[in-house]
């Protein structure tokens, strides 16, 4: 008796393995393998995981220069912005970087020389025209070369991009990047470290593979020449916008800033800044813009480009750009109208851009 019930009882477990080898082979039951790759960085895993986004900028007037009896002034702000998309692990998952260089001349009277209604593009937006290719030791021109730093940077932490070899010259001597970047990083790289320290989670769950963007508006309109009573001003006013989008284009990071650059010019031609100091964009100086006091909802800059930004979530570019207006150019959406006074339009055209730029 007990033979037979040790072999009914080999039996059945044999019979439970072969079911249980035969269940593998349905392809509805199977598990999916594991990659041998490693997962894109701008992929969350199903369900849904967070993302950040962030935007920094680095601001220098250092290159400016006052009139001699040969030379015009001349104003120029260098100002580097950087947009990160961070996944739900801290690593970068997309990246964008630019540079505003604008340049304002004045004579030795202090008058404007420089049409200041031009349009001005950033160093991306210019391309080819850039014109640093014919310079260049590899061949490359700007925006090739940071489109190459760019993609050096994603998959990995802020330290690891942080630890990048760098030469005394500033320019990086990493193997895979020496036949591709031959620009100075320094000022880059300061930027990805403070869009990363800024970077903000907008609450969604992103499902998919994101698109980081980064836009530009930028306006030379404001500056102006010396006369009896006032120094001349070369001012910059760069609007730029970073944007995340998911795979169906609706919007899941959002950061608006301004830098305000102005550089003082006398009647003789001399600029009259501090060329060394620091300077910072309008959400770096909180508080300390001042536009509180004047405000009649009694919000600060940055508090109401971060309640302009927040509203955009969810929405696709499209449908911000639709946002209703009044006649003087704020927003006149009834959820807006407690929180943001301040006019919108170059905020929406930035942002268009960025989303136009995303990849």
């Amino acid at each position: 008796m007990k033979k037979i019930l040790l072999m009914v009882f080999i039996s059945v477990m044999a019979l439970a393995l072969v079911l249980s080898g035969c269940g593998t082979k349905t392809p509805e039951e199977t598990p999916a393998q594991p990659s041998t790759e490693a997962p894109a960085a701008s992929e969350p895993a199903a369900g849904g995981a967070a993302v950040k986004t962030g935007l920094g900028s680095v601001i220098s007037i250092a290159k400016s220069t006052s009139a001699t009896a040969d030379a015009e002034a001349f104003a120029q702000a260098d100002i580097v912005s950087a947009a990160v998309t961070l996944d739900a692990n801290g690593r970068i998952a997309g990246v964008k970087i630019d540079t505003t260089q604008s340049q304002v001349k004045f004579d030795a009277k202090g008058q404007l020389t420089t049409d200041v209604n031009a349009e001005v593009k950033t160093k991306a937006e210019l391309g080819d025209a850039y014109g640093m290719k014919k310079a260049s030791g590899i061949g490359k021109e700007w925006y090739e070369q940071i489109a190459a730093l760019e993609d050096w940077m994603v998959g990995k932490t802020i330290d690891e991009v942080m630890a990048m070899s760098v030469t005394a010259e500033g320019t990086t001597d990493e193997a895979d990047l020496t036949s591709s970047v031959t620009i100075h990083v320094g000022d880059y790289l300061k930027a990805v470290q403070k869009a990363v320290a800024n970077a903000k989670d907008f609450g969604v769950a992103v499902t998919g593979s994101t698109k980081t963007g980064l836009g530009h508006v930028v306006s030379l309109a404001k500056s102006k020449g010396a006369t009896a009573d006032a120094e001349g001003a070369a001012q910059t006013d760069d609007v730029m916008v970073a944007v995340t989008l998911d795979e169906s284009g609706k919007i899941v990071g959002a950061v608006i800033d301004t830098a305000q650059v102005v550089i003082n010019v006398d009647a003789n031609g001399a600029i009259t800044s501090d060329v060394n100091a620091e300077l910072k964009t309008k959400v770096e100086l909180g508080d300390a813009y001042g536009m509180k006091k004047a405000s009649g909802i009694g919000k600060e800059w940055y508090e109401q480009a971060a309640a302009l930004a927040q509203w955009m979530i969810g929405k696709t570019v499209d449908e911000v750009a639709g946002m209703k207006l009044s006649d003087e150019g704020t927003s006149a959406e009834a959820d807006l109208t407690s929180t943001v006074t301040i006019h919108v339009g170059d905020y929406i055209k930035a942002l268009q851009k960025a989303a136009a730029n995303a990849d």
